[in-house]
């Protein structure tokens, strides 16, 4: 299991923080949007390509001496995408929610010498920033799975075990090894979906004994890693939505995860 916001990240990001001041961080996550609309895919777009980021982008992707800062000509390729995370509320029961909500938008992020990074994107206090920048391509190469898979399916990730999931109607269908371990490679229907991460992270939600413990919410930025699994906020909305280009690189490491075949 990959914990993407765990303490092992510190020391790659101390590597190449901004030494700019951080913004207050808010004593609350800011909502993210139920969708995705034109206006949010186009306001995440202008964020990521910012002057800002991109400098800082040169700054990450140069972090380990690959290539040298002036070298790395970052672009954007493509549109920002929706990212979803299994939803607390489809956790706890509560009538209609859905299975995952939105989390941010990601942006991929090509260096000069083919590294690629992910930039979180997310509503805050003060608009859209980006919030995190993460190595590799998952949230594209899983979207472009579930899409196969389950065309107009919802793709999404299990946190707590850094599974990725794609949904539609009653069915769930895995798409990496975390999760085909976890429902089986023909995947599982919604209902019991559900009875799985009740009995996994029911008494674990937002307000349980265990949070109020500090078990849970261990996926904000630069935390420690979290004692037990939780159903939390992604890493960069959680910690108040700190923008990368106040506060630095939020150098999320990944290990590269095997797609289950289509």
């Amino acid at each position: 299991m990959t914990q993407r916001a765990a303490a092992a990240v510190l020391a790659a990001t101390a590597a190449v923080l901004v030494a700019l001041p951080a913004p207050q961080a808010s004593a609350a996550p800011v909502p993210q949007p139920r969708s995705v609309t034109a206006e949010t895919r186009a306001a995440a777009g202008r964020a990521a390509t910012a002057p800002d980021t991109l400098a800082t982008l040169s700054r990450f992707f140069a972090r380990e001496g690959k290539i040298a800062p002036d070298a790395v000509r970052p672009r954007i390729e493509g549109e920002a995408i929706p990212v979803s995370y299994l939803s607390p509320d489809f956790v706890a029961g509560r009538a209609g929610a859905p299975v995952a909500r939105l989390e941010f938008l990601a942006s991929e992020a090509v260096a000069s010498d083919g590294q690629r990074a992910a930039l979180w994107t997310a509503r805050t206090e003060e608009g859209w920033q980006v919030v995190n920048i993460a190595t590799g391509d998952d949230e594209f190469r899983y979207a472009q799975l579930g899409a196969a898979k389950l065309p107009g399916g919802t793709v999404f990730r299990e946190p707590q075990t850094d599974a990725w999931y794609v949904a539609a109607g009653s069915r769930v269908l895995p798409l990496d090894e975390d999760a085909e371990r976890a429902v089986g490679a023909g995947g599982t229907s919604l209902a019991a979906y559900r009875a799985r991460v009740v009995r996994a992270y029911g008494d674990k939600l937002p307000g349980s004994a265990y949070a109020k413990g500090g078990g849970a919410g261990g996926y904000a930025a630069a935390a420690a890693a979290p004692a037990g699994p939780s159903v939390a906020p992604a890493a960069g909305v959680a910690a108040g939505a700190l923008a990368v280009s106040a506060l630095g690189v939020i150098a999320v490491r990944r290990s590269r995860r095997t797609p289950a075949p289509a």
